[in-house]
């Protein structure tokens, strides 16, 4: 019978920290979305340098082949 008055501190205690727990989980639900949001816009920002990049090359070249045909 003295293990009830024990048992309701640790109760209390147990979910305090079970609180605190879950305020992390959702703190790092957070900035894992935040990393996610960053992740794709360096991706995409990433596919518009090279796509600018080909189409770059792809300009030159055919203007130099151009330039050569009709002299």
């Amino acid at each position: 019978m003295t293990t009830t008055p024990n048992q309701e501190p640790n109760i209390q205690g147990l979910s305090a920290q079970m609180q605190s727990l879950s305020d992390k989980i959702d703190k790092l639900s957070t900035d894992m979305e935040r990393s996610n949001d960053k992740f794709d816009a360096y991706q995409k920002g990433t596919q518009w340098v090279v796509q600018l990049a080909f189409t770059l090359i792809a300009s030159a070249t055919l203007t130099i082949i151009l330039s050569t045909v009709f002299k």
